[in-house]
C-alpha cells in the first residue's frame, strides 16, 4: 500500500498544471541536497583526521562529545521547517482505505524528508571511516545504530509537540539555559555527551535503549496522530475566539494607517508572519558571522552583512507582497482599493523596522565603529533603495500563503522568478561594489557617503519609483489573481 500511495503522488506531480517548473524547482532542491551531502562527507574526513592528527585525540569521542548539540539543533530544525504530510492523504480519508494504513504511511514519509536522513551520511561516513581504521565492528555499528536511532526520534517529537507553542517555548528557554551554563563551564554538558554516546561504542548492547526508545516512540506517536486523524478534527485548522484590535493614533493617517494597522495586526496573529518576525530579529545576529571567516572582513562582506542586519524584516516581509494577502487578495482586487496607498503603507512599515534594526545593531560598535558605520550605511541603503527594489520583486512572487501554517516556503514554484532574480544586482551587487570600490581608493568616508547618497537619491525619487511599482503590479495582477486562486 505504501508503494501504491507513493504512486499516486508521483502520478499527481506529472500531472499538476506547472510540471516544467516543479521539474525546474525539484532539480534546484536536489542539487542543494547534493551539496549538502558532500559537505557531510567531506566533513566526515575532515573531523576524524583532523582530531587524530593535529589533536591527537580519539575522533569518536570528540565527535560523541559534541553530538548533543548536533541533536539540539536536528529538532530545532525539524520543528521549524518539518510538516506533517497530511493534505496529500485527505482524500483517502474518505475512501475504503484502513486509518491505520493512512497513519503508517504517514508516518514513514517523515523519514523521506531530506531534514530526516542528510545527518546519516555524516554517521555512516564516519563509522566506515573508523571501521578501516582499527575500531572495533560491534561497537562502531552499535554507535552508529544507537546515534542514527537518536536523531530519528526527533520526527516523532516534532509529531507530538509541533502545533505546542507554548511547549516549545519553555524546551527552547531550557535548552539555551543548559547552553549558557556549559558554555561557561558551570556544568559539564558536552563530558556527559561524550559519556553517553560513547558508550554505544564501549558497551554496544547499549543501542538496545535507542531501539527501544525509537520503538516506543513510534506506538505513542502511532495513537497520538490515529486518534486526531478524522476530516473534522485533526487535520482541521484550529479555531479560535475573534478578537477586535486596534492601533487607533494611526488611523489619523486615513487610508495608509489602515494598511499598515491591518498589516500589523496580522505579524502578530499568524504563525507564518510570526516567524517572519523572529527570522528578522535573529538577521540582526548575522553580523556575527565576521568572526568565524576572514572573507567576512572584506569590505564587499561587510557591506553584504549589513544589508541583512538591518533588512531582514525588509527582505522576509517585502518580496512576500502580496503573498500576504493571498487568501483576501482576489477580494481586494473587486475593491476600489488605491494600490499606490496599499504598496506604501508597506513600504512604510518596513522602512520603520528597518530604522529600529539599524538603532539594535548599535552594539556591533563594541567591535569597533568602522563595522558599526558600514552597517548604518546599508540601513540606509535598504531604507532609500532596497525597500523599493523589494516591493517591485513582490510583484512577481506569486506563491499563496496560508497564514496559519508552519509550512516552508523557501524554493517553491511560484517564488522562482527570473525577474525576481535579477532584482538581486541593484539590491545586493550595486551596494556591495559601489561600497567596496569607493573604500578602497578614497577610503571609509567616501564609502558611507557614497551608499548614502545613493539611498537619499532612492528616497527623493520614491514617488516616480513607485508610480513604475504600481505599473508593474498593475500588469502583473491577473496572473497573480489566477495564481492566487489555483490549487495547483
Amino acid at each position: 500500500m505504501f508503494f501504491k500511495f507513493l504512486r499516486l503522488e508521483i502520478k499527481s506531480f506529472f500531472r499538476g498544471t506547472s510540471v516544467g517548473v516543479n521539474l525546474a524547482m525539484k532539480i534546484l532542491r536536489f542539487m542543494g541536497i547534493f551539496y549538502f551531502i558532500a559537505c557531510l562527507v567531506g566533513g566526515a574526513f575532515a573531523a576524524f583526521f583532523y582530531i587524530r592528527e593535529e589533536i591527537h585525540q580519539d575522533p569518536l569521542k570528540i565527535v560523541s562529545r559534541y553530538m548533543i548539540i548536533a541533536w539540539v539543533l536536528d529538532l530545532t530544525f525539524k520543528y521549524l521547517w518539518q510538516e506533517m504530510p497530511t493534505q496529500n492523504i485527505k482524500p483517502f480519508l474518505t475512501l475504503n482505505v484502513s486509518k491505520k494504513t493512512l497513519v503508517n504511511y504517514m508516518l514513514i514519509k517523515t523519514f523521506l524528508s531530506a531534514f530526516s536522513w542528510l545527518n546519516s551520511f555524516f554517521l555512516i561516513t564516519f563509522a566506515g571511516i573508523c571501521l578501516f581504521n582499527g575500531y572495533g565492528v560491534s561497537g562502531t555499528f552499535a554507535w552508529l545504530i544507537g546515534a542514527s536511532l537518536l536523531f530519528y526520534l526527533n520526527n516523532f517529537i516534532n509529531i507530538l509537540f509541533n502545533d505546542k507553542e507554548t511547549i516549545a517555548i519553555v524546551v527552547g528557554g531550557i535548552f539555551t539555559l543548559f547552553g549558557i551554563l556549559a558554555y561557561y563551564n558551570m556544568i559539564p554538558l558536552l563530558h556527559y555527551s561524550e559519556k553517553f554516546f560513547y558508550s554505544f561504542y564501549e558497551r554496544p548492547y547499549f543501542a538496545a535503549l535507542s531501539i527501544i526508545l525509537f520503538l516506543g516512540l513510534w506506538r505513542i506517536c502511532f495513537r497520538h496522530v490515529y486518534q486526531e486523524f478524522y476530516l473534522d478534527q485533526g487535520l482541521e485548522a484550529k479555531k479560535t475566539v475573534g478578537k477586535t484590535e486596534n492601533i487607533a493614533f494611526l488611523n489619523k493617517y486615513g487610508v495608509l494607517g489602515s494598511f499598515i494597522n491591518n498589516d500589523i495586526k496580522m505579524l502578530r496573529r499568524n504563525k507564518v508572519t510570526k516567524g517572519v518576525l523572529l527570522g528578522s530579529f535573529l538577521f540582526i545576529f548575522y553580523g556575527l558571522l565576521i568572526f568565524t571567516s576572514p572573507i567576512y572582513k572584506t569590505s564587499y562582506m561587510m557591506m553584504f552583512m549589513g544589508l541583512f542586519v538591518t533588512g531582514g524584516f525588509q527582505f522576509m516581509f517585502g518580496q512576500r507582497v502580496p503573498s500576504f494577502d493571498s487568501s483576501y487578495y482576489p477580494l481586494m482586487m473587486t475593491l476600489n482599493v488605491p494600490y499606490k496607498e496599499y504598496l506604501k503603507a508597506k513600504w512604510w512599515l518596513m522602512n520603520i523596522v528597518t530604522a529600529v534594526s539599524i538603532v539594535i545593531a548599535l552594539f556591533y560598535a563594541y567591535f569597533g565603529w568602522e563595522l558599526y558605520v558600514t552597517f548604518f550605511a546599508a540601513g540606509l541603503y535598504n531604507i532609500g533603495v532596497n525597500s523599493q527594489f523589494t516591493l517591485w520583486s513582490g510583484a512577481f512572487n506569486k506563491t499563496q500563503i496560508d497564514l496559519n501554517s508552519k509550512e516552508k516556503r523557501i524554493g517553491q514554484k511560484n517564488s522562482f522568478n527570473m525577474k525576481a532574480l535579477l532584482l538581486l544586482i541593484p539590491k545586493m551587487l550595486l551596494p556591495m561594489a559601489v561600497f567596496g570600490l569607493t573604500k578602497y581608493f578614497f577610503g571609509m568616508t567616501a564609502g558611507v557617503v557614497s551608499i548614502a547618497i545613493l539611498g537619499l537619491i532612492g528616497f527623493l525619487f520614491r514617488e516616480k519609483i513607485f508610480d513604475i511599482i504600481v505599473k508593474q503590479y498593475k500588469v502583473e495582477k491577473y496572473s497573480t489573481l489566477d495564481a492566487f486562486k489555483s490549487k495547483n
